[in-house]
């Protein structure tokens, strides 16, 4: 080995203590340090105070947002324990602050359920925070101890007496850290802690932000009875009052709300010890096969299928919202983002508790049964329709190219991943984007006007629209659920380009929920963009400069200096671009930009499409009254 080799001996080997690997791989722990690492210390904190609810031992949480933006989190259960450890001789509190994996989770007897499922919790939150106090009401008396960066600042002492119990945890999030942002966001807050009350019924949960005044008290008797009606507040219901199945066994509960609406899609969310399977499960899994099955039977037997056709899952979960929360011992959770239940016996756990109910429910209640049958009925017969309307979509062979719309001007190269499309309003656009693209890798699709709104109707109609069976042939993806395949794009970026009016704002609305109902796989692959063409072109002598913002029109007028009269020009559509300048401000990947849509909270963006596009004119009138005063650009 040559000398000038670095040396790798045992003393190289380090052993990072405790909490230090926790600050050196905070990733690994809380995800990421952006905003939703930031977020998630709150969870963690939060999730020990739900953990002491599940045991019925606490029912009132509170969570603070002070002005430095440091976070208290108040329960009313038991206090960490303050006795002496005798393994490591320290206060239990001191170590389960300070000690990875150190907590009441494993042996099963402290906690029958938890959602915490490491015991890594608040040592984690400790660890990224530059400062934490912690005080414990227990036996008469308030404990107390504060950390700096995980590292206790003094013993465990006592501070005052009290007869309450409970543990209060106050901290604030590490900028060496959080280096993004350490600032919180009261609406994400909101919405889990909102989410958190609606799953553990009868438990208070309370958000205060010190740095707005904003207060929200949260409290539901009915649980998930009163989420599902949450969810369907602003759509058409089949039946008044949701259908519930609770109970329990061999130490798993099960709770099922579910509500059918006048819509075409199905929204089913899935918990499992409150945390949220977006990638579903067994629990998933077990109710869907007895909903298809009960409703099968039930049609049977009700004479209303003749044939022995049977009505597929898609038919009858159409127009349903369903929550279904589980509480488990020992979870065991997989997938991509460990967001998928993999415990084997709760699917027939699920499945026998449902399909029992479930049936009474449609023995019981005839005329709602019979408005659930009819529209699985007509959602089957569209399907069939939609399954031949779909063929058309399809490219038929790579030789037959006429398959391809006649509008779209595709790109030369076959690389998917580095091909864009470009889908357009209007013809005039349409040809300057032609015109000005870079035809190796840019294709241009020009669609007219407005396309349907798919809020509002069935898969079968959808697919007779030209518009979208355009886009829908020009991607080769497929459509819905069981045709979609995402590896058969033939773009990796699809890129709306509408006019900065208000029509163009609508366009892109009825584009995104056709790509957020239909095609959803793409918006959480990343794949669909906003343009960003200017609004305003500054011209003065011979030099140009492009604003896409009043902001920033002003900025170039400032640094062009007064008095040299300048020539301003508004943008009123893409169409009034030559190709060039549309080239070099909006379609130049060298110096373009452009919006990428994500898809965070699927509930969230499920409630805003049917706001803003379903059938209900009212929410969508007291939307447009509370965001008025943030509109950004608009045409008069």
């Amino acid at each position: 080995m040559s000398m000038n080799q670095p040396q790798y001996d045992e003393s190289q080997i380090q052993v990072l203590e405790g909490l230090e690997a926790v600050r050196k791989r905070p990733g690994m722990y809380i995800g990421s340090t952006s905003v939703k690492g930031l977020h998630h210390l709150v969870w963690e904190v939060v999730d020990n105070s739900i953990d002491e609810a599940m045991a019925g031992v606490c029912d009132h949480i509170e969570v603070i947002v002070h002005k430095d933006n440091s976070i208290t989190v108040v329960d009313n259960g038991r206090g960490i324990p303050v006795g002496e450890n005798e393994k490591l001789k320290k206060s239990t509190l001191e170590v389960v602050m300070t000690v990875l994996h150190a907590g009441g989770k494993f042996g099963g007897g402290g906690y029958k359920v938890s959602g915490g499922l490491h015991g890594v919790g608040v040592s984690v939150v400790n660890a990224l925070s530059s400062k934490v106090v912690v005080q414990v009401r227990l036996n008469g008396h308030i404990y107390q101890q504060e950390y700096r960066r995980g590292v206790p600042q003094y013993d465990v002492k006592v501070i005052g007496d009290t007869d309450e119990h409970g543990t209060t945890v106050t901290f604030l999030p590490d900028p060496e850290i959080f280096t993004e942002t350490t600032e919180y966001d009261y609406n994400t807050l909101l919405t889990r802690i909102r989410e958190l009350a609606f799953l553990n019924k009868g438990i208070a949960l309370t958000l205060t932000d010190e740095r707005t005044g904003a207060s929200n008290y949260f409290k539901y008797e009915g649980g998930i009875i009163e989420y599902v009606k949450f969810l369907n507040e602003k759509k058409e219901v089949l039946h008044e009052q949701p259908i519930y199945v609770e109970g329990s066994r061999d130490n798993i509960q099960a709770e099922i709300a579910l509500q059918y609406n006048e819509s075409y899609t199905e929204n089913i969310y899935s918990f499992a010890n409150n945390i949220n399977t977006h990638e579903g499960g067994t629990h998933e899994s077990g109710f869907k096969s007895a909903l298809t099955r009960i409703i099968n039977e039930y049609c049977r037997k009700s004479g209303l299928v003749k044939d022995g056709s049977n009505l597929s899952g898609d038919d009858v979960r159409e127009g349903l919202t369903a929550i279904i929360s589980v509480k488990i011992p020992e979870p065991q959770f997989e997938g991509q983002t460990k967001t998928k239940l993999g415990n084997s016996e709760v699917r027939g756990i699920v499945e026998s508790l449902f399909s029992e109910k479930l049936s009474e429910f449609l023995e019981e209640n005839p005329a709602v049964s019979r408005r659930i049958l009819e529209k699985a009925l007509q959602a089957s017969r569209a399907r069939e329709a939609a399954r031949k309307a779909r063929e058309l979509t399809r490219r038929k062979s790579a030789l037959e190219v006429s398959a391809l719309p006649g509008k779209l001007a595709d790109c030369s190269s076959k690389d998917a991943s580095i091909c864009e499309l470009y889908i357009v309003e209007g013809d005039s656009a349409g040809g300057s984007a032609k015109q000005g693209r870079d035809r190796h890798f840019q294709a241009i699709l020009p669609i007219r006007g407005k396309i349907l709104n798919v809020e509002k109707a069935r898969l079968d109609r959808i697919l007779s629209n030209l518009e979208i069976r355009a886009i829908v042939t020009a991607m080769g993806t497929g459509i819905g659920d069981e045709d979609f395949d995402l590896s058969k794009a033939r773009y990796h970026k699809l890129i709306i380009m509408t006019d900065a009016d208000v029509d163009g704002a609508h366009i892109r609305t009825l584009l995104l929920t056709f790509f957020y109902r239909y095609m959803r796989q793409l918006l959480e692959a990343g794949y669909v963009y906003i343009a960003q063409p200017p609004l305003f072109k500054i011209e003065r002598n011979k030099t140009v400069r492009y604003a896409g913002s009043e902001k920033e029109r002003d900025e170039i007028i400032a640094e062009f200096g007064e008095g040299s009269k300048i020539n301003i020009q508004r943008y009123k559509g893409l169409g009034e671009m030559n190709p060039e300048q549309l080239w070099e401000t909006t379609m130049d990947p060298e110096s373009r930009t452009m919006l990428q849509v994500t898809i965070e909270d699927a509930m969230q963006a499920d409630l805003i499409f049917d706001t803003l596009m379903g059938d209900s004119v009212e929410p969508r009138r007291d939307f447009i009254h509370e965001h008025a005063k943030t509109v950004k650009n608009l045409d008069i």
